[in-house]
């Protein structure tokens, strides 16, 4: 599956159950690793396990393979490896802290914090 159409799946995917201040930022030039890395947070822990849970789904149905997948127990950050496609999913408090978009850059926005 292409990249775009692939990071287009995960934003739907995040959109739809509610993820906020989601960002999605181009690397393909700055690494070899992934084209897109999508960053998102969610307002629990809860959430955020609900949000990967949503996104693998609606990316198996669409076609695409999850490589792997990181932090599912603590789910503070959790981290879909989709190959061209990395999905960072935040609660709040880990993604201030961390602030990856602060290292690959500011990214497309497409969606304000509620």
């Amino acid at each position: 599956m292409e990249s775009q159409v692939l990071a287009e799946v995960i934003l739907s995917a995040l959109k739809e159950r509610k993820a906020f201040d989601i960002v999605k930022i181009d690397v393909c030039e700055k690494t070899s690793i992934a084209d897109y890395f999508i960053v998102a947070s969610a307002r629990s822990s809860t959430q955020v396990k609900s949000l990967s849970e949503h996104i693998e789904e609606a990316v198996e149905k669409a076609g695409g393979t999850l490589l792997r997948r990181e932090g599912v127990q603590d789910a503070r950050w959790i981290v879909l490896d989709f190959g061209d496609v990395i999905v960072h999913l935040f609660n709040d408090e880990t993604r201030l802290f961390y602030h990856l978009e602060r290292l690959w850059g500011e990214g497309e926005k497409i969606s304000n914090p509620l």
